[in-house]
Formats: C-alpha cells, sequence, structure tokens
C-alpha cells in the first residue's frame, strides 16, 4: 500500500466522520465536511497526477 492510498483512505474515513448526524452539530451546516471533501478531491488529483 502507497503512502497516496493510505492517505486517501484516512481522508475518507475523516470526511464521513464529519457529516453532521448529532443535534448539537446539526446548526454547524455540512462546512467541515465540505473542507474535508474538498481536501479529499486536492489528494486524489495529485495522486493522480503522479504527485503524492
Amino acid at each position: 500500500m502507497t503512502l497516496g492510498t493510505l492517505l486517501i483512505i484516512i481522508l475518507i474515513l475523516i470526511l464521513i466522520g464529519a457529516i453532521p448526524a448529532w443535534p448539537y452539530s446539526r446548526g454547524w451546516g455540512y462546512g467541515p465536511s465540505g473542507i474535508l471533501g474538498l481536501i479529499l478531491v486536492i489528494a486524489l488529483i495529485l495522486m493522480l497526477m503522479g504527485r503524492i
């Protein structure tokens, strides 16, 4: 398993964990998961380009 693949797996797990599911975090909206999603997309692009 390469470092890029490991990074992608960790980012996907963090993204799933950031989805607002609890009552106190519903007011946050999708901001935290949106930021993590953006980081995931950037990491995927870098991995496909061979930079990671």
